[in-house]
């Protein structure tokens, strides 16, 4: 995939597509440690489908073969970068108008009034943090005049305000949907965030490890940036992500491939797709070139100069 690292921010960069001069020094010398730390994760992929495909085999290869790269963004959460034909945005997908909530949730949710409640979960990976990291979050959300919806696994907290409850698994799509919902906050997962966008729910941004930092800082640059909101661009495509999806997963069963979506590119060397041996060819023609005209003109100066000395000699 062409990632133009004077705009394209690396993964886990925390950079945004505007990079200053030390930024995109920054960013190429991370796309540079990713592929070195990449191709050495990838050794044991290689091994493996070697093994299972009874053949010599790389994971790249397999990834190159793809007919169709189903995307998990969109514009509405990525930045405008070059993509491949056989890419096709599905960002958003899983997300859906809003369902009832049970009836035990619901009382909580409408027992807020005016202030409306706030929905706060960092994902299904974080699981370990401190009882005493626990009570000071628990402590900051008492203060909120919202009611708060806590997705929390875990002991009893002595600081769980009055004003939250928790649960070990919550309807997240259905509670940001909920039209008393007036913030979501977040690790800054790609599905919550689509979530949150797909309902037009403000976030507030926790990001922890992996992509979520980047994720994050995509939201408040893309949000700050453009005057229309995320999620209307989101609602403004002609066909819906889910749609989509199922579109080209049946074209690709039904064609039996895409090929015709495949860039030559997957065929290519390294050195070829980056043209190096073109540039190469080029540069020692051109010292070739440069070395025939330089012994060319080192040759007439000194018959010029020959002919000079012997015409003051005579």
């Amino acid at each position: 995939m062409p990632a133009p690292p004077s705009y394209v921010p690396a993964a886990l960069s925390g950079f945004t597509d505007k990079l200053s001069f030390g930024e995109r020094i920054k960013n190429i010398i991370s796309y540079y440690v990713q592929d070195y730390v990449f191709q050495k994760y990838w050794g044991e992929w290689d091994s493996y489908y070697s093994q299972v495909l009874g053949r010599p085999t790389t994971l790249c290869e397999i990834m190159g073969k793809a007919e169709i790269w189903l995307i998990r963004t969109y514009w509405d959460f990525e930045f405008p970068r070059p993509f491949l034909p056989n890419f096709e945005f599905v960002g958003g997908l899983h997300c859906q108008p809003a369902k009832s909530l049970s009836e035990e949730m619901e009382r909580f949710v409408q027992s807020s009034d005016e202030h409306g409640i706030v929905i706060f979960s960092l994902g299904s990976l974080v699981q370990n943090l401190t009882d005493e990291k626990n009570n000071i979050i628990a402590s900051a959300l008492s203060q909120l005049p919202q009611k708060v919806i806590w997705r929390y696994k875990g002991k009893k907290l002595e600081m769980l305000g009055a004003n939250t409850r928790t649960y070990d698994w919550i309807p997240q799509n259905d509670l940001l949907g909920h039209p008393k919902t007036k913030a979501f906050i977040t690790h800054g997962g790609t599905n919550g965030i689509y979530e949150a966008i797909y309902h037009a729910i403000p976030i507030v941004g926790i990001p922890l490890f992996a992509d979520q930092i980047d994720n994050i800082i995509l939201v408040y640059k893309l949000s700050s940036e453009i005057e229309i909101q995320l999620s209307e661009i989101h609602h403004a495509q002609l066909i819906k992500p889910l749609d989509r999806a199922i579109f080209w997963i049946e074209f690709v069963i039904r064609h039996k491939g895409a090929k015709h979506l495949q860039v030559a590119a997957y065929h290519l060397t390294w050195y070829q797709y980056h043209c190096l041996d073109v540039i190469a060819f080029l540069i020692g023609c051109t010292v070739v070139i440069a070395f025939i005209v330089f012994k060319c003109c080192s040759y007439c100066f000194r018959k010029c100069g020959n002919i000079l000395q012997k015409s003051k000699t005579d």
